[in-house]
């Protein structure tokens, strides 16, 4: 499968069902801490694994070190629309996981989504700028 094929399969899957790109099982998670490399950023932390999948699953997670459930929640919806937003763009085939850090708690939306977009850029998981399936996340942001 050529890369302008395997980012054109992510972006109709992003289309699917809402749980399908989902990273959830705790081993999924367990082995993408144990073996993936992470980036990190003043507001988030990702972590990324490759998968032997066509398509590429997120998790998101926030300690309660953040504070209440209610802090917690809001900075994964946060994670969860940047990425949401970005994902046509991701290439396939990798698990992330999104952790959020205590400094994400007081910003807005498009200051996590440039974060995560620059973390993404950092561990080259956006497709190549030549691709033109791979357009940049500002056209996507719109």
């Amino acid at each position: 499968m050529t890369s302008l094929a395997k980012v054109q399969a992510n972006r109709r899957f992003a289309r699917l069902r809402k749980g399908a790109r989902r990273l959830s099982a705790r081993a999924d998670f367990e082995r993408v801490r144990r073996e993936g490399r992470s980036w990190s950023h003043r507001l988030l932390i990702l972590v990324a694994c490759p998968n032997a999948l066509d398509f590429t699953r997120v998790g998101v997670a926030a300690s309660k070190h953040m504070g209440s459930a209610v802090v917690r929640n809001r900075a994964k919806r946060l994670m969860r629309e940047a990425m949401r937003q970005v994902y046509p763009c991701v290439r396939v085939g990798w698990d992330l996981i999104l952790i959020a850090r205590v400094g994400i708690v007081p910003v807005k939306m498009q200051a996590v989504a440039i974060a995560l977009e620059s973390l993404l850029r950092q561990a080259e998981l956006l497709a190549d700028p030549g691709d033109p399936a791979g357009s940049s996340f500002q056209q996507h942001a719109e």
